[in-house]
């Protein structure tokens, strides 16, 4: 059960994340704060609005986080070790269906996690100067807080997103745990597969 309630809350932090993107989409030069702040408490009504076309709902999702999101990385973090032993190919399949499962995730956290409020706590520097953590915490009616951090890393001018963390528990550590289990059973086409089939199921309603 508690393992379960920390998988909801780190499902409700990606809802949080494409909340701000469906409702201001992040300026060249933000920093990680500015991009946090810029939620739109109207976002349920861009997804009502949206209610009977799923597609489309993911297709906006998508389309403002990708400027945001550092997927590759991402993708790259959650596969681990496995990682350099993929070839380019099916590095960029697993990217794209990585991508495909986040997208999948917000939606559905989105229509879960309705009376939610986010306060921002502050900013820490990373690991290095280029890395920042912004601080938030969510708050669940008859809940106490939760610690929801998001982990920026500069790329050129733009701050990108590689990593959210919940209640101490990262979202790509908490991955790489599952796909390595998969690669090691069935090798990295044997995740893809299973990634692909997930997302596929979602999309025709299976899940």
């Amino acid at each position: 059960m508690f393992k379960s309630l920390r998988h909801a809350f780190l499902v409700l932090g990606l809802a949080f994340l494409s909340s701000q993107l469906l409702a201001a989409p992040a300026r060249a030069g933000d920093a990680p704060e500015q991009i946090v702040r810029s939620a739109s408490k109207d976002v349920l009504e861009i997804i009502k609005k949206n209610d009977k076309d799923s597609a489309k709902m993911r297709d906006q999702v998508d389309a403002r986080l990708s400027p945001l999101a550092d997927y590759k990385r991402m993708t790259s973090l959650a596969a681990g070790q496995y990682w350099k032993s993929a070839t380019p190919a099916q590095q960029d399949a697993l990217t794209t269906e990585f991508r495909a499962m986040l997208i999948r995730t917000y939606l559905s956290a989105l229509t879960l996690y309705k009376n939610a409020q986010i306060n921002i706590k502050g900013t820490r520097a990373g690991n290095d100067s280029d890395e920042q953590t912004v601080r938030t915490e969510v708050t669940l009616p008859g809940q106490k807080p939760i610690p929801l951090d998001f982990m920026f890393e500069k790329q050129s001018n733009d701050w990108k997103i590689f990593d959210i963390s919940v209640d101490g528990i990262s979202f790509i550590n908490n991955h790489r745990n599952q796909f390595g289990s998969v690669i090691r059973k069935d090798g990295i086409d044997g995740l893809i597969k299973q990634l692909s089939d997930r997302n596929n199921a979602a999309k025709q309603g299976k899940q």
